[in-house]
């Protein structure tokens, strides 16, 4: 699969075998500017500027989770413009468990996938786009006004749960995982409805 953000309401999956649209992601009230599939080809996250990520299920174009940009204090920002938040780019770190966003309210923020609100930020200007290291521990973030930054980011060592769901998850669809002959609970975690 590909996912296409074109500055629509709503991302685009393409079959890469076909060359077909295999469905349109609907959820955002602004336009999808980043997306980015977990190192399992398991979830897409989408970034829009009406400030939200929504993590979805590629397979089965079921949204997951949203989380929403909210300003950290009124004091960090002092335009009162409605846009302040607009993301501008979303990345999976390398293990999948975390995600890294950066949007107009000048802040980097990092999301644990189990929660709903960041667990660290930094302050940034004029930020265009995110990545992590291939290995981990570092974000890149890039500016409107061409500069690269580098950032330390949390290290993690995956639980072995995780592991064997990203290691089945990377060669199993979600319709593959819900026709197991396993007990419900193991295939919510699989399918990433629980964490």
């Amino acid at each position: 699969m590909l996912c296409s953000a074109a500055g629509e309401k709503s991302a685009l999956l393409w079959s890469m075998r076909s060359y077909t649209l295999i469905r349109r992601l609907e959820g955002h009230q602004s336009s999808v500017v980043s997306c980015d599939f977990s190192p399992d080809s398991a979830l897409l996250v989408t970034a829009s500027y009406d400030a939200c990520v929504i993590m979805w299920d590629p397979y089965t174009g079921e949204q997951l989770r949203t989380l929403r940009h909210v300003p950290l204090h009124s004091t960090l920002d002092s335009s009162s413009e409605i846009h302040t938040s607009s993301l501008r780019s979303v990345c999976f770190s390398p293990e999948g468990l975390y995600l890294a966003t950066v949007a107009d309210d000048r802040l980097l923020r990092i999301w644990a996938l189990e929660f709903r609100s960041p667990v660290a930020f930094a302050p940034m200007t004029n930020g265009l786009c995110c990545m992590y290291f291939p290995h981990g521990g570092f974000i890149a973030t890039g500016t409107r006004d061409g500069h690269v930054q580098f950032w330390t980011a949390p290290r993690v060592l995956s639980s072995l749960k995780h592991l064997c769901r990203k290691a089945l998850r990377t060669f199993l669809t979600t319709y593959q995982v819900l026709a197991l002959p396993i007990p419900r609970k193991l295939k919510e975690f699989l399918t990433y409805r629980t964490f």
